[in-house]
């Protein structure tokens, strides 16, 4: 396995990221992972190692780096309910600062930089994505649909808004596939706003699974938080690995 922390140049500035590669030559897949709000930390790059130990080259960029580099957040405030809050209060205005038009320039920015990389197949990659990681996903597919054949998505929030550029109003530009798992009770993504999701996915023919975790919380997968959940992180990743074998 190598894991090396690289820095992607963008339009805005530069962009660190874990790039997690299997030992050998390749040519290896490639599966840009997006984070969650929490941002890069060693909970993401065990993921992303458990990734590429399926044979897949993982970059996982720092969405945030207009705003701060290096670690986001300390294990207490991702422990503790009252210090998340505070902690939220500095990252929340670095989530919106990622607009549609943002997270497509950065992502055309990211898919050059992995495509680049030695041992790194010449093909459209899969995307995967958390949280609040989970709708920049959707935006980047509709973004680059040619460049992404498939989204997995894990308690994704904000994905229908009542703004005029809510990501759910573009899934007709996706031409992959879409794998999108909810949390239970999620107030990001209610049952309400579930359904006018998926009803926007069928009317645009789009090709997709979503279902809800039952039992599980907002950031059922990460393991260094206060809302992880077990089975269902477990089921998470049974859900990717298929998505990964049969696109």
């Amino acid at each position: 396995m190598q894991t090396t922390t690289v820095q992607i140049p963008t339009a805005d500035g530069t962009a660190e990221a874990y790039l997690v590669k299997p030992d050998g030559d390749g040519p290896f897949p490639g599966v840009l992972f997006f984070m969650d709000a929490f941002g890069l930390r060693p909970r993401l790059q065990e993921m992303a190692e458990r990734i590429a130990d399926r044979g897949y080259a993982v970059l996982v960029p720092n969405l945030f780096y207009r705003s701060a580099s290096g670690r986001l957040v300390t294990p207490e405030e991702l422990d503790d309910p009252e210090k998340r809050g505070a902690a939220f209060g500095r990252l929340g205005p670095m989530m919106q600062e990622l607009t549609a038009e943002r997270v497509a320039a950065d992502t055309g920015s990211y898919l050059d930089f992995l495509a680049a990389q030695p041992g790194v197949a010449d093909e459209p990659v899969v995307a995967v994505g958390y949280c609040m990681g989970g709708r920049n996903g959707l935006r980047a597919i509709e973004a680059h649909p040619d460049r992404i054949k498939a989204l997995a998505s894990f308690h994704a929030g904000g994905v229908v808004t009542d703004t005029p550029d809510s990501p759910h109003l573009s899934v007709g530009r996706v031409t992959g596939e879409l794998y999108f798992a909810h949390a239970d009770n999620d107030s990001s993504m209610t049952a309400d706003q579930i359904k006018v999701f998926e009803a926007a996915l069928d009317q645009e023919g789009v090709t997709y699974t979503s279902e809800v975790y039952e039992g599980a919380p907002h950031g059922f997968t990460m393991s260094d938080t206060a809302m992880y959940h077990q089975q269902a992180e477990q089921r998470h990743w049974v859900e990717l690995f298929a998505l990964l074998d049969r696109v």
